[in-house]
């Protein structure tokens, strides 16, 4: 038998186990291929003992509309920064690939499907370049990867975000309040664009425009009437005021490499205060409930198509490739490609024209 080992790396999205039931069925049209998952990224190789799980279709029967992953996940550490801790309590990092390379090899695994976003997929094209048999499959809900049109998961988070905005619209009128809705997206900010324009939002704060504070207060006093009226602004968690710096803070967390962001509509919220706002605001993050529960028939039928289609180019030796989704076909594109830059919004973006279009403001 054949073996092709399954990754689920960086943060979990809804559509992952989409991912893994379409592998495993797809290997199953394969008398000679065997399916099996790798326990919290690449971590299950790692470990001693090694935590590695056969799947089958009996393992994966009833997963496509199951949130999370089943083989569980994680953004930190890796087999190029695997966190040790020295004898006097602080934590430094080794490369572990080339023996985990080696231990890939020694259970007869041929090749490695990893299920992830940028972070990932640039592990992916290392291990690739080391000589190991690598597949992506691109998943972010922040849509963030340029070489596909879509990635799993994205469409949940926008359905998530509009229901946000939908009911923050109630209680907003009821109060005559300016309602802050934070959602997920660093340096994209797509997520907040789609809700924004889905849930008729009047400000949307994007990573991409830096926002002149005097502006927002302007749009948001356009809707008020003798103090009656409300607002709804939609920012993204790595949006930034012109000339300021984005909400974040370094974190403790052993092994986790990147900065956390957060704060941003609390931050948005003092400087409306401070540029002479009169009414009320208050603030919701969003957080990982962006991340979490069932995936919508969007995702589950994208996710579904790239779990066959990763296993076909198994099949047919497509290494250092990512899975893509170009309209209207499922393609292979190179890693390096896939990695190369982000898929930000952009001014010429027609869905950023037509929020413009029916009054959206950017605060710029």
């Amino acid at each position: 038998m054949k073996r092709v080992l399954v990754v689920t790396g960086g943060g979990d999205c809804p559509g992952l186990n989409a991912v893994i039931r379409a592998i495993v069925k797809r290997a199953s049209q394969e008398k000679a291929w065997e399916v099996v998952g790798s326990i919290q990224a690449f971590n299950g190789i790692l470990w001693e003992p090694t935590e590695i799980k056969v799947l089958d279709e009996e393992s994966v029967a009833g997963i496509h509309y199951r949130g999370g992953t089943i083989l569980e996940t994680t953004n930190k550490g890796g087999p190029f920064e695997w966190p040790v801790e020295n004898s006097d309590g602080s934590w430094t990092s080794v490369d572990r690939s080339d023996e985990m390379i080696r231990k890939i090899n020694y259970l007869g695994i041929n090749a490695v499907i990893n299920i992830g976003g940028d972070g990932s997929q640039q592990i992916s094209q290392k291990l690739f370049e080391k000589g190991l048999n690598v597949i992506g499959v691109p998943k972010t809900i922040d849509n963030d990867l340029s070489a596909t049109d879509a990635t799993f998961g994205f469409q949940t988070a926008v359905q998530v975000a509009t229901e946000a905005v939908d009911k923050l619209v109630t209680t907003a009128a009821s109060h005559n309040r300016i309602l802050i809705l934070e959602v997920m997206g660093r340096d994209a900010g797509w997520i907040g664009l789609h809700a924004a324009v889905a849930g008729g939002a009047d400000i949307c704060l994007l990573p991409e425009i830096p926002y002149d504070i005097n502006e927002v207060l302007e749009k948001v006093e356009e809707r008020f009437t003798k103090d009656r009226g409300f607002a709804i602004i939609v920012i993204a968690e790595g949006a930034k005021p012109k000339g300021g710096n984005v909400s974040q803070k370094e974190t403790e967390e052993v092994g986790y490499g990147k900065k956390k962001y957060g704060g941003v509509a609390s931050a948005l919220k003092e400087q409306l205060k401070e540029a002479g706002c009169p009414h009320d605001i208050r603030e919701t993050v969003l957080g990982h409930l962006q991340r979490g529960g069932i995936p919508v028939a969007y995702d589950r039928v994208l996710a579904t198509q790239y779990g066959s289609k990763a296993f076909e180019m198994v099949l047919s030796e497509d290494y250092g490739h990512m899975v893509s989704y170009r309209h209207p076909d499922i393609i292979s594109v190179p890693l390096k490609e896939a990695i190369s830059h982000y898929n930000t919004v952009e001014e010429s973006n027609y869905l950023m024209q037509a929020a413009r279009g029916i009054g959206i403001s950017f605060g710029d």
